[in-house]
């Protein structure tokens, strides 16, 4: 028999992290190695340890799994990345796919299918839970984007910045990329945060700075 998939476990709730310790580690064919309450933990203990794969979710403290993904892709390569998380809007899952995430699976995976993910990844496959597969079907593709956009701007956060450039208001982008109002609103925060500005004046004039209006 070949040997077991060796992974480490990353969740900020305990109950969850130690449910997903005892639900995995029972498989004779996955052998978790270490376990982490953040990112900063999952990246000290796959730099211990050397797995085959990590099982993060998406909204943790110190480092969020988007941020534990993009640096595992970098320093770790070699390490599979899959997400189980409760998020599964076509945003968060692009982030985490273009961060460097093989699969993407929500919380109501069972322990069957967490497992083929684990190793489906640590194999080179992508695997995506069905509801995650629907969101990015219904969503309307993002707008290409050159070169990597600056100040960590997602692709989705670059094409709400060039609708704010042409002068739409959030109601007007929600409609044309099919999202809520609060959604946009969501990421129009988080464009302002990200950019420095205050208001939509000053992130206009960084789209133009950045030749994305």
């Amino acid at each position: 028999m070949s040997a077991p998939l060796r992974i480490v476990v990353a969740d900020d709730q305990a109950s969850v992290r130690e449910g997903l310790v005892l639900l995995l580690d029972g498989l004779p064919d996955i052998a978790v190695v270490g376990a982490a309450a953040d990112g900063e933990q999952a990246l000290q203990l796959v730099a211990e340890h050397h797995p085959d794969a990590i099982l993060l979710d998406l909204h943790m403290p110190v480092l969020d799994g988007i941020g534990a993904t993009r640096r595992l892709a970098a320093e770790h390569p070699g390490v599979a990345v899959v997400v189980l998380t409760t998020f599964v809007d076509d945003s968060s899952v692009r982030e985490a796919l273009q961060a460097g995430a093989r699969s993407y699976l929500t919380k109501d995976a069972d322990r069957a299918e967490i497992a083929k993910a684990l190793h489906a990844a640590a194999g080179g496959l992508t695997v995506l839970d069905s509801r995650v597969h629907s969101a990015l079907l219904d969503a309307r593709p993002s707008a290409p984007v050159a070169a990597p956009a600056p100040d960590g701007l997602t692709q989705r956060e670059v094409e709400i910045l060039r609708l704010i450039a042409q002068g739409l208001t959030n109601p007007e982008i929600a409609a044309q990329l099919f999202l809520s109002t609060h959604t946009i609103k969501t990421h129009v925060n988080r464009i302002f945060a990200k950019t420095g500005s205050r208001d939509r004046a000053a992130a206009i004039g960084y789209a133009h700075r950045h030749q994305l209006g």
